[in-house]
């Protein structure tokens, strides 16, 4: 696919996309024809196909022959697809969503902790290391807070040695950008603690699997007690 050809098609799914998620068509206002959104968009049919064919595998269409193509339910949508996943969080900022991402966290991340400690290589290791030094910097306004702390909790994903945990990288770094905010913002800080980062990464370093595990356990439920705080008090007001 052509840069260009290929650029246009992303850019109608991302905008088709946001508009599906965040409920423009309806019982009353179905899913334009092929036609209609050639001539909305100022695209191909080929362009439109390919956009349609995306938006279809990330859960968000069902387009067949002779039925044309309508919006699925949400609960067919792909939730662990980033872009499906980012319309989501920026369509309404939802608490419970975050909640529940928080929930697949907690059950993945003290898991590819305590692989780390156990498979990962010297190279695996100075990318968790790097990734906390950028933290460290982060703290004298060197580095990027946000982008050091998702880039200390990928490489550990990547380092634990599972291509499915691996594969979980752009999901988690996706729903990272807003947990993290909150999360920092509910503890009255704008940095996360290095301190118990460096307590996942010595586990890691030393090989101990379930201190590892125990401690990127801590981590996320820190964050979880004060996700599900945010969302009872938004839930009593």
């Amino acid at each position: 696919m052509a840069d260009g050809y290929k650029s246009l098609t992303i850019s109608i799914v991302e905008r088709l996309g946001m508009e599906i998620v965040r409920g423009a068509y309806n019982e009353d206002n179905p899913f334009p024809t092929e036609a209609d959104l050639c001539t909305q968009y100022e695209v191909s049919r080929s362009v439109l196909r390919e956009a349609v064919k995306m938006l279809t595998s990330k859960g968000l269409l069902s387009a067949r022959p002779r039925q044309g193509t309508k919006v699925l339910d949400e609960t067919k949508w792909n939730l662990l697809d980033p872009s499906v996943l980012r319309w989501l969080l920026e369509r309404d900022f939802s608490l419970d969503l975050l909640s529940e991402f928080t929930e697949v966290r907690l059950s993945i991340e003290p898991a590819a902790a305590a692989l780390a400690a156990e498979r990962a290589s010297t190279e695996d290791k100075t990318k968790i290391e790097d990734a906390l030094k950028r933290m460290q910097a982060a703290e004298e306004g060197m580095d990027d807070p946000l982008l050091s702390d998702i880039a200390f909790h990928v490489a550990i994903l990547d380092a634990s040695g599972n291509r499915f945990f691996s594969q979980m990288q752009d999901f988690s770094e996706t729903a990272l950008r807003i947990s993290i905010r909150l999360t920092n913002q509910r503890k009255g800080v704008r940095l996360a603690s290095v301190r118990d980062h460096q307590k996942v990464f010595d586990a890691i370093q030393a090989g101990k699997p379930e201190l590892a595990r125990s401690a990127m356990h801590y981590l996320l439920q820190e964050a979880m007690d004060l996700i599900t705080d945010a969302r009872d008090q938004s839930k009593s007001t």
